[in-house]
C-alpha cells in the first residue's frame, strides 16, 4: 500500500515569487497571434531587425567546418578574451585589461546574473542585507536577479524631466554602508536616453568620495550594451574609464545589440586591478557549475565583429537615428503625452498617464500602462511593453521599441492614435 503522507510537491519560493519578463511575454503573445494569422505589429522585443552582418556569419561557419566544436575555457579562449580586452582600451578607454580581467558568458543577462551572484550574498541571521542602487525606470531583469541574489532593492527615481537620469545629489542620498552594487544603464533601455560624459563624470566623482568615506565595499556595473547605438549628438562615455574610480567599475556588454546577433548568446564583462581578476576567477567557478564555456566555434565570430564590423555597425546606427526621428515626431504630436526625444538604444518611453481613467471602444477600462497595452494588442493590433515592470514612474509610460521598418513605425502610430481618440 502506497505511504500517505501530508508533505506536497512544490516550486522554490525564490522562483515561485518571481514574476516572468514582462518583454517577453508581450513579444510571445504578439507572436502567437500573428501565426494565426491576425495582423499584429510588434514593438515589444528589444532586437534590431537586421541580420547578423556576413562576415561574422562566416567566420562562425569556417571555424565550425574546421572542427572547432569542443569544450573551451569556462569564460572564453585567451585569444577572444584578448580582444575584448583590446576593444575595452580603444573603444572605451579602459585601461590595464588582460585576458584575466574579462569574462565571456551566454548573453548579457546570464553576465548579470553570475556578476550579481558573485557580489551579493543573502544576510546572515540579523544583518542588513546589501544594498543594490538601482536608477528607475530600469530594465526588467535587473532587480528580480539580484534579489535572487540577497540583495535589497533600493530605487533611486526619475522621470522624463530629467530624461531619465538621476543627479550627483540623489546618487550621494542612496549611498550606505552597506551600499554593494550600483546599477548604470547608458544608453537606457527601457528610457532610450543616455547620460552625457559629463554627468557620469560627475557620477563618478561621487562614487570616489562616497566609497573612500562611506561605502567601501561599492561595485558599479555598467551596462552598456548598446554604446554604439548612439545618435542625438552625444558621445558614449564609459565610467570605467575614469582612473579613480575604474578599480571598482564592472563593465557590461555584449554582441546581441550593435552587431544583431540577439540569437547567438554572447555577453561579457571586464574589470580591471586586483580586484577585477580575482572577480573573474568567482565567475568562472560559477560559469564552470552552470553552462562552462558558450558555444565554441563562436569565438572567431566574436573577433571578426570586433576587428572588421564598424561599417555594418554604422550603418544599422544610421537606420536607428532615422526611426528615432520619426517616432519622436509622431509621439509629439499626439496631444497629452510626454516623451524625451530618444538618444541611443531604440526605444520611446512616453508617459501616457494623461489617458488613464477612460474607457477603450471595446469597453476596456484604462487606468494603468497594463491596461493600455491590453487594450492595444487586443483591440488595436499592436504591442507595446506596459512600464510597470521597470519600476518608478515607469508604471506611467510605455515602452515602444522601434527596432522595425519606419514602414511599421508609421503604421504603429496611426493605429496608437486611433486607439486614443476613441477613449471615453
Amino acid at each position: 500500500m502506497p505511504t500517505t503522507t501530508t508533505h506536497k510537491m512544490s516550486i522554490a519560493r525564490r522562483v515561485s515569487s518571481m514574476h516572468p519578463s514582462v518583454t517577453v511575454a508581450f513579444g510571445n503573445r504578439a507572436k502567437a497571434m500573428k501565426r494565426v494569422g491576425i495582423d499584429v505589429l510588434s514593438f515589444s522585443l528589444g532586437e534590431p531587425d537586421f541580420d547578423t552582418p556576413l562576415p561574422i556569419k562566416q567566420a562562425a561557419i569556417d571555424a565550425l567546418l574546421a572542427g572547432q566544436t569542443k569544450y573551451m575555457p569556462t569564460l572564453g579562449d585567451p585569444e577572444t578574451r584578448g580582444a575584448i580586452a583590446a576593444k575595452f582600451e580603444k573603444d572605451n578607454g579602459i585601461r590595464g585589461l588582460t585576458p584575466d580581467h574579462v569574462a565571456i558568458s551566454a548573453g548579457g543577462k546570464h553576465s548579470l546574473y553570475v556578476a550579481c551572484h558573485c557580489l551579493l550574498d543573502p544576510p546572515e541571521p540579523g544583518e542588513e542585507p546589501w544594498d543594490v542602487l538601482l536608477p528607475v525606470p530600469a530594465w526588467v531583469s535587473y532587480a528580480p536577479i539580484a534579489h535572487m541574489a540577497g540583495g535589497r532593492i533600493v530605487e533611486i527615481p526619475t522621470g522624463p524631466e530629467s530624461d531619465f537620469k538621476i543627479s550627483p545629489e540623489q546618487l550621494r542620498a542612496a549611498i550606505t554602508p552597506r551600499s554593494r552594487l550600483l546599477i548604470i544603464n547608458s544608453p537606457s533601455n527601457p528610457c532610450g536616453t543616455m547620460y552625457s560624459p559629463d554627468e557620469l563624470r560627475a557620477l563618478g566623482a561621487v562614487i570616489e568620495e562616497m566609497s573612500a568615506t562611506v561605502a567601501p565595499d561599492l561595485v558599479v556595473l555598467s551596462d552598456e550594451i548598446y554604446e554604439k547605438i548612439v545618435y542625438g549628438g552625444m558621445p558614449h562615455f564609459s565610467l570605467g574609464s575614469i582612473p579613480a574610480i575604474a578599480e571598482r567599475v564592472l563593465t557590461l556588454n555584449g554582441m546581441s545589440k550593435a552587431y544583431s546577433m540577439t540569437g547567438w548568446r554572447v555577453g561579457y564583462t571586464a574589470m580591471p586591478g586586483a580586484f577585477g581578476k580575482q572577480l573573474m576567477q568567482a565567475m568562472s567557478t560559477l560559469q564552470g557549475q552552470m553552462t562552462t564555456n558558450i558555444v565554441s566555434f563562436v569565438y572567431p565570430a566574436i573577433r571578426k565583429a570586433l576587428a572588421d564590423c564598424d561599417a555594418e555597425v554604422h550603418q544599422m546606427c544610421e537606420a536607428f537615428a532615422r526611426r528615432a526621428e520619426v517616432i519622436s515626431a509622431r509621439l509629439a504630436a499626439i496631444e497629452g503625452l510626454v516623451c524625451p526625444k530618444p538618444t541611443g538604444a531604440f526605444y520611446a518611453f512616453p508617459d501616457v498617464s494623461r489617458y488613464f481613467k477612460r474607457t477603450s471602444a471595446g469597453g476596456r477600462a484604462i487606468n494603468s500602462a497594463m491596461d493600455m497595452c491590453e487594450a492595444l494588442l487586443e483591440e488595436a493590433h499592436i504591442a507595446f511593453v506596459p512600464g510597470e515592470d521597470f519600476g518608478g514612474c515607469g508604471r506611467n509610460c510605455v515602452r515602444i521599441s522601434f527596432a522595425c521598418s519606419e514602414e511599421q513605425i508609421h503604421q504603429g502610430m496611426d493605429r496608437f492614435e486611433t486607439f486614443l481618440s476613441k477613449l471615453h
